[in-house]
Parts: structure tokens; C-alpha cells; sequence
């Protein structure tokens, strides 16, 4: 078993991207987005969720998929978390997986996973979404799915507040949250080839009896940031407006560069914010978006006027469908 350090006491900022961080301080700024997040979690609750995966998938345990347990307690050791949250599979030829619930967060993998995946991707998989655990990100990526898979129909309470632009704005943060979360699958697992591989695998499936290049995925994923005009640009947001995940290309590359910067280096040496020091620290929202700015250039200051423009409209609707509320 390869021999990863043990990142004691990690704070999630210290793999946190900017932009997911400041996405995320954008939504909480809408009025009424609190109190929005507040009536979805008491209509679903966290009951309901479980009692839908236990009547529905496999719970991993000791006795049950015993390898995947003790991967999931391999990568709680590694991130040094303490709260163990329980681990389903359900049957999906979609290789994916999810970190969902309120107050206990639990992951579920589709079963194609174990079928297309190495046991150190399998492994980068599970610490990607006990990262999203530790980030916080889970309630809101809960209601997310809930919003894209059931429709606003499911929750007719808030047809009027939650419209379409806010959805767009859950969307964007939503993104940018998978961005966070692949720098903690490679913390996880450690080991740069399986977490890039992984995302060639996510792109387009496993080898069968045709060998895969990482390489060439990579000058891909470069050609993909890189080549093109601005009717080229166009059409990138266009493809991934709606979507509840960045491409595949788009994400080896910000953790490419993520490495690249020397931060994953750091923190691997020892070097890391620590829980013990930030938790009671102030949120800085003008430093998040400063640093989004930073790590993007002028492609962030072009995606965050378009969320502003977004975010803008959200809060209008609430304000709206809450003060109509209260008439």
C-alpha cells in the first residue's frame, strides 16, 4: 500500500479555489437565500434522503464492499477528518458520485465506478467528496441536485422565489466547487498520474482493449483553454451554462496548474492552513474575489460580470417573491 502523508488538522481553505469561495459568498449574499436554503432542508431533510438510499442502494460497511470501507478510512486518516459519514452504492451505468444531505452528509457512488476504475481512482473518487464534506459544500450541492434533477415543481413553495436566474447562479458556484474538491481527491490519494487519470476516464470512459494517453489528453485540455476566437469562447459558455459539472478537460487543467503553482508541494511538506487556526477566522469576500481575479485573468473578470449580471437578477426575485410573501 503506497504511503501518503497524513495532513493533520487540514483546514478546507487550504485547497480551496478561489473562485469557488467567492461563487459560494456571491449566493449567500442574495436576500432571502438563507432563509430559501432553510425551507428546502426542513421539506427534504436528511431522513428522507436516507431512508431513499437505504431502500434503494447497498451501505457499505466492514462485511459489505469491505475494500471500499477501508478506503474511506484510509482517506478520513489522510484528511485527518473525524466525522466518518456512511458510504452507499447504487446501481448507475454514469460514472459519478455524490456527497448529498443536511445535517450528516453521507456519499454515494454509482456502481460504474467499481466498474471502470482503478482501486487509487476509486480512492481519488471518495476523497473528492469527503472534501466537498469538509468544505461545507454539501447542503447547497444537495439542493442543487434536487433543483436540476426534480424542477421547482418538487418544492411548490418556493416557485415563485427560486427562478431561473438564481438557478444559474447555483449552477456557476457548482462548478466551481468540483474545482476544490479534485484538488482534495489529489490530496487523498497523493499520486498526480491517478488523479489526472481519473479525469481522462471521466472524459471518455476506461481503456477497454484501446490504450489511453494522458498526455494527449492534457495538450487537449490546453486546446480547449487556449486555441480558438471569441465566437470559440462563446460557445464554451453556452456548453456549460447549464451543466452541473466543468468538462472533464477543463478541470485536469485547473489542477494542473494548481500543481504547477507549487501549492499541492506545500501542502504535501507541511505547509497548509490548519483547522485549529482559521475556524474562527472572519470570511473575506473582497480577498476571494481578488483572488479569483488573480488566478484567471481577464477570463474571470468576464465570468464574474456575468454572474454579478446573474446574481442581480436573483436577488431581485427574491426580494420580489419574499416581499409578496409577507404582503
Amino acid at each position: 500500500m503506497a504511503t501518503r502523508v497524513v495532513l493533520t488538522d487540514i483546514s478546507s481553505t487550504a485547497w480551496e479555489h478561489p473562485a469557488d469561495r467567492a461563487a459560494l459568498s456571491t449566493l449567500r449574499a442574495i436576500p432571502g437565500f438563507d432563509e430559501a436554503i432553510r425551507r428546502i432542508a426542513g421539506f427534504i431533510g436528511d431522513r428522507a434522503l436516507r431512508q431513499l438510499f437505504l431502500g434503494s442502494a447497498v451501505r457499505v460497511g466492514p462485511t459489505q464492499r469491505p475494500r471500499l470501507n477501508e478506503m474511506l478510512t484510509e482517506v478520513l486518516a489522510t484528511m485527518d477528518w473525524p466525522d466518518r459519514p456512511e458510504l452507499y452504492v447504487t446501481q448507475s451505468p454514469v460514472m459519478n458520485a455524490a456527497a448529498v444531505g443536511f445535517d450528516k452528509p453521507f456519499i454515494v457512488l454509482n456502481s460504474s465506478v467499481l466498474e471502470h476504475l482503478t482501486e487509487d481512482e476509486q480512492r481519488a473518487i471518495i476523497a473528492h467528496e469527503v472534501g466537498h464534506i469538509m468544505s461545507g459544500h454539501v447542503v447547497y450541492r444537495t439542493i442543487a441536485i434536487i433543483i436540476l434533477y426534480f424542477g421547482l415543481l418538487a418544492l411548490p413553495f418556493l416557485a415563485a422565489a427560486v427562478m431561473f436566474p438564481f438557478q444559474l447562479a447555483l449552477l456557476e458556484w457548482y462548478r466551481k466547487a468540483e474545482f476544490s474538491a479534485d484538488r482534495a481527491a489529489l490530496l487523498g490519494v497523493q499520486d498526480r498520474h491517478t488523479a489526472m487519470m481519473l479525469q481522462l476516464k471521466l472524459a471518455g470512459g476506461p481503456a477497454y482493449d484501446h490504450p489511453i494517453d494522458l498526455e494527449a489528453f492534457m495538450a487537449q485540455a490546453s486546446e480547449y483553454e487556449t486555441k480558438g476566437d471569441a465566437w470559440d469562447r462563446v460557445l464554451q459558455i453556452l456548453n456549460t451554462v447549464m451543466r452541473d459539472h466543468p468538462f472533464a478537460t477543463v478541470r485536469a487543467g485547473e489542477l494542473q496548474r494548481w500543481i504547477d503553482a507549487g501549492a499541492y508541494d506545500k501542502i504535501v511538506a507541511g505547509t497548509y492552513a490548519k483547522r485549529t487556526d482559521v475556524k474562527d477566522a472572519p470570511a473575506d469576500f473582497k480577498k476571494d474575489f481578488a483572488e479569483a481575479g488573480d488566478y484567471y485573468g481577464d477570463q474571470a473578470r468576464a465570468a464574474y460580470g456575468k454572474l454579478t449580471e446573474v446574481v442581480g437578477r436573483a436577488k431581485d426575485a427574491f426580494n420580489d417573491a419574499f416581499s409578496g410573501a409577507s404582503r
